[in-house]
């Protein structure tokens, strides 16, 4: 039984749109709609809400007899003439229009079905049905006259004329348990959100036990190509520069999943895609058509990018619009978006076509909308302002749609680091060699700003095989990035006198080589990005210190790791300057609050009162307050003070190997 009040129809509403909204099986991105009706009102979902999430706010109150008059108008068959004259009567029905929300566009279908609840669904079993050939016939073979079938038509008014006449003709008492509409979806309204519930579990059940086992399994087996991390390192990045509109470059996520790579290997496969989209969905989240693009064994980077350039050119001309889905036999599926939940429901949606596929196929045959549906989709107005409400969420803030790699970032400052980034709108990649801490503070960014914006990897920056795993992890998950941080670092204070040569090799390993290891293979995906896009600057910042400006007492391997970073920084930024690729280190001074200084185990004050570094202190007050007393803006660093440093190395185009000190004064350069 539902948890809803039912004397609250919108309550109750709010709870199914949400069970369903919830159910990538039923609904994914924006698409679904569902309504409740309340004597003369009309609750309906208003477009740009997301079921899954919905409030009451996220519905549209209209005037039922309003809606009558629109059932009964005739708005003639001028196509643009028709919408917008559709467009003003459903605003003009609103009991609230200074709420300015838009009812979705199939507000009048909400009005028109028999039942107090009516929910719309793009459900992909029902799909398979829709989008098959004979699927009127198939339904009927299963469902007899429970359900009603509507031919494929333009969505909106058109298609509530045509389900009006449909029901007018419907012969069984009560009407009927469910419409399939062709190449669309599910309707499915009942008295009652559990009515609606048992009914649709119903229909389901029924469609599976027609598919049987092994549906999804239609187009053949799954198989990879050899060397994939090679190809996915050079396709990822390149698409994200060679799809760019702006400044910002794509967030390209990949897929490699059983289902996509039987898919992209299918003899048939191609034939399907020319065939053109299933659904307005697919159109409006995955484009029309994707682009196939053909490994070739052996070739240089250069040329596969010159191809895939060349590819995309044609696509765009004969196509129209720019490729959203790349699909590459023996490889994978590329998606395109510009921040992660855009490129990632453009994936979904595209998945969601290959299942509908895949078991249209396994019934006996694919239905593929026409050229003049197709062309209405794409052109729709509606739809272009689905469009426009989805970009409309996007983030935005100083790095908004870059992407980071920061090291060291499951705590303290690397953790701060990430944080602000992701808070300027970037996407963010906290590495650290504590996985669970990484993979934590991540979902707490994603929680924050919103899904996609983080991830959690493993890293070891001393060894390369581990910093060069990480990263292609990025490049999977985003495409590639735009600016690596390398942060992570570590600190033995100790007499040279006394220090061991365990602890002198840790610090120089992980502070020096670690930077030489991040660098070199930061360098490889960053070079491919720029090769596709010759304007394009991205930038490696290292997290240096003032110790790598001046000596410190005491702490000979850690200054000495951090004056061999500023030499590796000048150095390496006059090799990567052709390859687009700014490299800057920052000098921060003494951190105060973090862990490194202030863990009381393991911090600096502790390891300086035990080592006698501080003459005549005795606590780790006396420590802190003769640290604070060396700057002269008394106090020591913080995060913003370093995240202003980095977004200025960021914006700024005409800088390269320098190190640039924040420490309130204590170091000045000469």
């Amino acid at each position: 039984m539902t948890t809803a009040n039912l004397n609250d129809p919108v309550d109750a509403l709010i709870e199914l749109s949400r069970f369903y909204g919830v159910d990538p099986t039923m609904v994914l991105a924006g698409g679904g709609n569902t309504s409740v009706k309340i004597g003369d009102r009309l609750f309906v979902k208003a477009s740009g809400a997301a079921l899954a999430t919905i409030t009451r706010d996220g519905f549209a109150i209209l005037d039922r007899t309003k809606l009558d008059a629109i059932a009964a108008a005739d708005f003639g068959t001028n196509v643009e003439s028709r919408e917008a004259q559709y467009k003003s009567a459903i605003l003009a029905a609103r009991v609230e229009p200074e709420k300015n929300q838009r009812p979705s566009v199939e507000s009048l279908i909400h009005h028109l079905v028999p039942g107090k609840f009516v929910v719309h669904t793009h459900a992909t079993l029902i799909n398979t049905l829709t989008c098959h050939t004979r699927g009127q016939q198939i339904a009927a073979e299963i469902f007899g006259d429970d359900v009603l079938w509507t031919p494929f038509v333009d969505p909106g008014y058109t298609l509530g004329r045509v389900i009006k006449d449909a029901l007018a003709t419907y012969k069984k008492a009560g009407g009927p348990k469910a419409i399939f509409m062709a190449n669309h979806g599910l309707i499915v309204a009942g008295d009652t959100p559990d009515a609606v519930r048992a009914t649709t579990n119903d229909l389901l059940a029924k469609v599976s036990a027609r598919l049987g086992n092994g549906w999804q399994a239609s187009f053949g087996p799954a198989s990879k190509a050899e060397n994939t991390v090679a190809q996915i390192n050079i396709l990822g990045p390149a698409l994200r520069a060679l799809l760019a509109e702006g400044d910002a470059l794509k967030v390209v996520p990949f897929d490699d999943s059983d289902l996509i790579l039987s898919f992209v290997n299918a003899a048939d496969a191609k034939s399907f895609t020319a065939a053109g989209p299933l659904n307005p969905d697919q159109i409006v989240y995955c484009n029309s058509f994707p682009l196939w693009f053909d490994l070739v064994a052996n070739e240089m980077p250069d040329a596969t990018i010159g191809r895939l350039r060349a590819a995309i050119e044609q696509h765009k001309s004969t196509k129209r619009f720019a490729p959203k889905i790349i699909l590459v036999p023996n490889l994978g599926l590329f998606a395109i978006g510009d921040d992660f939940n855009a490129a990632d429901t453009a994936r979904n949606l595209y998945v969601d076509a290959i299942k509908i596929m895949a078991g249209a196929k396994h019934l006996g045959g694919v239905s593929h909308l026409t050229t003049a549906q197709r062309q209405f989709i794409e052109d729709w107005e509606v739809e272009a302002y689905r469009k426009q409400v989805a970009r409309g969420s996007a983030k935005s803030g100083r790095v908004s749609g870059r992407i980071a790699i920061v090291t060291g970032a499951a705590q303290g400052f690397g953790l701060e680091i990430a944080q602000h980034f992701a808070a300027q709108g970037g996407h963010v990649a906290l590495t650290d060699i504590n996985n669970a801490g990484a993979e934590k503070a991540a979902t707490g960014l994603n929680d924050q700003f919103g899904r996609g914006r983080a991830i959690g990897l493993a890293i070891n920056v001393s060894s390369s095989d581990s910093i060069g795993g990480a990263i292609h992890q990025v490049v999977r998950r985003f495409g590639g990035f735009d600016v690596f941080i390398s942060n992570a670092g570590v600190l033995k204070a100790e007499s040279v006198k006394t220090q061991s040569e365990k602890d002198f090799d840790f610090v120089t390993a992980v502070n020096y080589k670690g930077y030489f290891f991040c660098v070199q293979k930061a360098a490889a995906i960053l070079a491919v990005q720029h090769q596709a896009r010759p304007a394009y600057r991205s930038d490696i910042i290292q997290i240096n210190s003032k110790s790598g400006l001046q000596g410190s007492n005491k702490n000979g391997a850690y200054a000495g790791s951090k004056f061999g970073g500023i030499g590796l920084t000048q150095s390496f930024a006059l090799e990567l300057i052709e390859n687009g690729i700014k490299v800057n280190s920052i000098c921060p001074g003494n951190f105060f609050d973090g862990p490194l200084w202030s863990d009381p185990d393991r911090g600096l004050f502790v390891q300086y009162l035990r080592t006698g570094k501080v003459p005549g202190a005795k606590t780790i007050a006396d420590v802190k307050k003769f640290y604070e007393a060396k700057v002269p803006m008394n106090r020591g660093c913080t995060t913003p003070d370093v995240m202003n440093a980095v977004f200025y190395l960021i914006d700024q185009q005409y800088e390269t190997g320098q190190a640039v000190p924040v420490t309130g004064g204590q170091v000045m350069l000469s």
